[in-house]
């Protein structure tokens, strides 16, 4: 038992280094964490209804992922091949065609939610 709880502790640290690892070295995930931040105090302010926040924070939550997707994706593009090389370069930008997607999709959901509270 107590080796499963070490490994589990493992886990966290590595998750935690990772979303560390995020914050501290990608400027988009930056800006989408301040774009949640506000649209969360937002949602307070405006005394949104608890399945519009639930709504807000699913597509936060969705952008998020997209963004850890994105980056884990390039760091391994970048540990196969350093060289330029075109199946490389579509793999990236098919990825941040993903975070911008799910970026647009996130606002489209402010804009329909916080559209009749504003």
């Amino acid at each position: 038992m107590r080796e499963r709880i070490k490994r589990h502790q493992v886990s966290f640290q590595n998750a935690f280094t990772g979303l560390w690892y995020a914050l501290t070295t990608q400027p988009n995930f930056i800006i989408h964490f301040v774009a949640a931040a506000f649209v969360l105090l937002l949602a307070y302010f405006v005394h949104l209804s608890s399945i519009e926040v639930v709504l807000l924070v699913f597509a936060i939550l969705f952008v998020f992922c997209a963004e850890f997707i994105n980056t884990a994706l390039e760091s391994m593009v970048d540990l196969i091949t350093t060289e330029w090389r075109q199946e490389a370069k579509v793999a990236k930008d098919v990825s941040a065609a993903m975070v911008l997607i799910t970026a647009f999709g996130a606002v489209l959901i402010g804009i329909l939610i916080f559209g009749s509270h504003l």
